[in-house]
């Protein structure tokens, strides 16, 4: 029987996440080739930043070495970009003049960073934080200049300050907000976050506006609309990213802040289906992986033939280490005046809890400091857990008691990948597995941002 042809378009986290689980459930159905305009195998976004800190190198965060393409029976062309789809004749071309014809085609595209229109924004020195040459950049720049400035007090712009001093570099970070990570964090958090970081060396400047950037060739100072001014030899863009909708936007596929899918990933194109960051489900895009994921497992599903519901939308959570500081947030994250909230803030320990709650269920939570909560409050709120039954399981927890014994089985363990605590016991007992890298191989668990292992 001839193989079905399958590209994709695009080797990030999203896209080839796809093509795992379509390999796990038809592994010899499909004639699988793949563009990505990077001229490296699959890596781990997410720990770009371990990269920029100088700590670790590309290669411990290739998450599919050149092997696997081939072990795999997939056509590969990095550094390769797509440049056309013809939707009739079902075939795709590129920047290197290959024509490609398809049965299904998968948009994994992603996003691109957002750059702000500042006048200036062209000069040398000028980066935005998303992909290795970025971090090629910044490192570089550290070797040659001093002063570093980070426009964007979310979580990428902070996770580049951070890398940047440990370069040596002394770094400004200027945010438009009042405290930071607002997205993620309510404001006692965020002002927790500042204080510790700023302990680690970072200076703040909140509230502030960047008109221009200075200089001739490069860079050399940044303006502010208030009037105020700083020297600096780098600016680094972290103020967010838009989805990569440019290919289907000229293919004729219809596109509004994402490319528009249901709830099987597909376009309003036959045959041609999008995930990841430039996918719009149900209005929304998701910049976190773990969403990216649920999207993956549907859409394999889906071309692989087999009955789903589909993708039908993520509870959002936000689990990581920022600087070292531990961090979780999922749901509400801000009062409203019909919430009510149980607030823990111990300033010895520096830890802060918050859990938010409406007509008796869990809403939301925030966790600063002291994380292990995480993932039990992320599963009592997405069952729509009544507040009686955490406050239950607290006064029942016995301290001494290990954290993963605590937990039932369908408690998920790791956030990014989706693996609860039932999927790990099962593959160590069934496969003896007697290590983490060997459970992290057979179930995906900590694959992504890591934090689950420590």
């Amino acid at each position: 029987m001839q193989k079905q042809k399958l590209v994709l378009i695009g080797n990030g986290m999203a896209g080839i996440r796809t093509i795992e689980e379509i390999l796990k459930l038809l592994p010899n159905h499909f004639e699988i080739t793949v563009f990505g305009k990077e001229p490296y195998p699959n890596y781990n976004r997410i720990q770009l930043s371990k990269v920029l800190q100088g700590d670790t190198e590309i290669k411990d965060i290739t998450l599919n070495e050149w092997q696997w393409y081939e072990d795999n029976g997939i056509l590969f062309y990095p550094g390769e970009t797509v440049t056309a789809i013809d939707k009739q004749a079902q075939v795709i071309y590129t920047d290197k003049g290959k024509e490609t014809p398809y049965d299904s085609l998968i948009i994994a595209t992603g996003s691109n960073p957002f750059m702000l229109p500042l006048p200036g924004a062209d000069k040398e020195g000028v980066t935005a934080f998303r992909d290795i040459k970025d971090c090629e950049t910044m490192i570089d720049s550290s070797k040659q200049y001093q002063r570093a400035a980070v426009i964007g007090g979310g979580l990428l712009g902070l996770e580049a300050a951070r890398g940047l001093l440990n370069l040596g570099m002394e770094v400004d970070v200027i945010h438009l907000s009042d405290y930071l990570m607002e997205r993620q964090l309510d404001r006692t958090a965020g002002d927790l976050l500042r204080k510790e970081l700023e302990s680690q060396g970072m200076n703040f400047l909140m509230e502030k506006q960047t008109t221009e950037i200075t200089g001739k060739k490069r860079v050399n100072g940044v303006k502010f609309a208030d009037g105020g001014s700083i020297p600096t030899d780098l600016v680094v863009m972290a103020v967010g990213i838009k989805p990569n909708v440019r290919l289907a936007q000229d293919s004729g596929i219809e596109v509004n802040k994402g490319i528009v899918v249901n709830n099987h990933m597909e376009t309003n194109v036959p045959n041609i289906y999008a995930v990841g960051e430039c996918a719009e489900h149900n209005q929304m895009v998701y910049g976190l992986v773990a969403p990216l994921y649920e999207q993956g497992k549907a859409l394999a599903k889906h071309i692989c033939g087999m009955n789903h519901q589909g993708y039908t939308g993520s509870v959002l959570s936000t689990q990581l280490k920022v600087s070292g500081v531990d961090v979780f947030s999922t749901g509400l994250i801000n009062e409203t005046n019909d919430t009510k909230s149980i607030k823990v803030f111990d300033e010895w320990r520096n830890t802060y809890k918050k859990i938010l709650v409406q007509d008796d269920t869990l809403k939301g939570a925030v966790l600063f400091g002291d994380t292990k909560e995480g993932t039990k409050l992320l599963s009592l709120i997405k069952k729509g857990a009544n507040v009686e039954e955490y406050l239950e399981s607290q006064q029942s927890a016995d301290d001494d008691e290990s954290i993963v014994k605590s937990m039932e089985n369908d408690e998920i363990v790791c956030g990014c990948n989706g693996v609860s605590k039932g999927e790990i016991v099962e593959a160590i007992q069934s496969d003896g597995l007697t290590s983490v890298a060997e459970v992290k191989g057979a179930t995906n668990a900590s694959r992504s941002c890591g934090t689950c292992k420590t």
